[in-house]
């Protein structure tokens, strides 16, 4: 597909299936749009469609004289229908074919004597199957990673080849307690901790699978791509000139928030442990430290030096045998190891929140990195137009491919927990 990759996108197939009747809406789509997000153990997508009715005939049951009528009155849609999507752009296909979205509403936005506007929201399969899980209180003991891994191939009939998971090196025993499969593998992601790096995990959804991830594992990318900002930009859709370019003006939702970041203990916290077997208490205080290698985004964390004790105290009560039928002296799942440096692990990748919106590129996934190049505002431009300490690696934590009948577009949310190009590894 040659041109802009802002240019329209084919609706290949855009299909509704209810009871073994399917209604084609190709030529009646108005508008779609998908969205991903590390936050979000689904996907969700809303499609617009108009419909002249006289799109199908309904069924007796519908319609005593099985007249002509809309989707929407005739197919009926009342919510649960499978969609079936496939869209080709410049960049690739966002295909949904052999796993279709289920609609989860079916509201009508206007309607006149010849036509009506109708709303989808769309949800992923899974996100219906949780919320009728197949055993409601099961126990689970051993590894975390493996039992994300169980969950999502007992209880979700998942794949091997969609979902992807990082090891953790630490169990935790537990009962599922009536929640759904995602909601329960949602609540190990703080308790995670990878075989090498910080406590963390996300566990989201996109167009590939599932995924199982650590923070320091996706700050560790390689860079998908480039885009580039430089203010004046000239609109064409004929040529690929602007296909990696961001649009518009980035909006910056946050740059910092040092108060807040003291009050969280983002930087130092002080955390005291009671153990419900000894009585005894255990004190420790976490902090990063200057000298010590830690994984990030862009360089060392900013204002760290000016932080010179902990700014935040925690209490929290160890697990001791709660799960087990005899007495136990072990602690299950050591909250020392997790409880209070997961919070700092995910309040730090948050430090900077920027919106950004490019030309549409459906090879761009939520937990990507992409790589931001902005210009820097100076009157010496033969030494450099890059500015240094804005520009840099940025993880995607939501997006949203758009589609209508004359353009296409990606928007996402990126964050970054530091400042500068170069990327501190430890």
């Amino acid at each position: 597909m040659s041109g802009s990759a802002s240019r329209a996108s084919i609706y290949s197939k855009m299909v509704i299936n209810k009871d073994g009747k399917t209604a084609n809406i190709v030529g009646k789509t108005v508008s779609f749009e998908y969205f991903e997000s590390v936050y979000s153990p689904e996907l969700t997508a809303n499609l617009v469609f108009v419909d002249a009715g006289t799109s199908i005939a309904a069924d007796k049951e519908q319609d005593t004289q099985e007249r002509l009528g809309s989707i929407k009155d005739s197919l009926p849609i009342t919510g649960y229908e499978d969609v079936e999507i496939k869209i080709e752009s410049k960049s690739g296909v966002l295909d949904f074919v052999k796993e279709p979205f289920r609609v989860n509403g079916a509201p009508i936005l206007g309607q006149e004597s010849n036509r009506q506007g109708v709303f989808l929201p769309l949800r992923s399969n899974p996100a219906v199957e949780n919320l009728q899980p197949k055993n409601p209180c099961k126990k689970y003991t051993g590894r975390i990673s493996d039992t994300v891994e169980s969950i999502l191939k007992n209880e979700l009939n998942i794949t091997k080849d969609r979902y992807d998971i990082d090891k953790t090196s630490n169990g935790y025993n537990f009962i599922s307690e009536g929640r759904g499969a995602l909601d329960v593998i949602n609540d190990l992601c703080r308790k995670s901790i990878p075989v090498n790096g910080d406590p963390g995990y996300f566990f989201y959804e996109t167009q590939n699978g599932f995924n199982f991830k650590s923070v320091d594992t996706l700050i560790s990318q390689e860079p998908v791509e480039t885009y580039v900002y430089s203010g004046g930009l000239k609109a064409n859709l004929e040529t690929d000139e602007n296909d990696f370019r961001i649009l518009a003006q980035p909006n910056i939702r946050k740059d910092q928030d040092v108060l807040k970041a003291l009050e969280s203990g983002t930087y130092s916290s002080r955390n005291v442990f009671f153990n419900p077997r000894t009585f005894e208490t255990d004190e420790k205080i976490y902090e990063i430290k200057l000298d010590e290698p830690k994984k990030t985004l862009g360089k060392k964390p900013p204002f760290i030096d000016k932080v010179s004790t902990y700014s935040r105290t925690n209490f929290h009560i160890l697990d001791v045998g709660s799960l087990d039928s005899y007495v136990s002296k072990g602690i299950n799942c050591d909250p020392r190891e997790w409880q209070a440096k997961s919070p700092m692990r995910y309040n730090l990748l948050h430090s900077q929140i920027m919106d950004i919106q490019v030309p549409c590129n459906l090879e761009l996934m939520a937990g990507n990195v992409i790589r931001c190049e902005f210009e820097k505002q100076s009157d010496q431009k033969e030494m450099g137009t890059i500015n240094q300490q804005q520009s840099g690696n940025y993880i995607i934590l939501h997006l949203c491919h758009h589609f209508d009948s004359e353009r296409s577009y990606t928007s996402m949310t990126l964050a970054r927990d530091t400042y500068g190009l170069y990327n501190s590894k430890s």
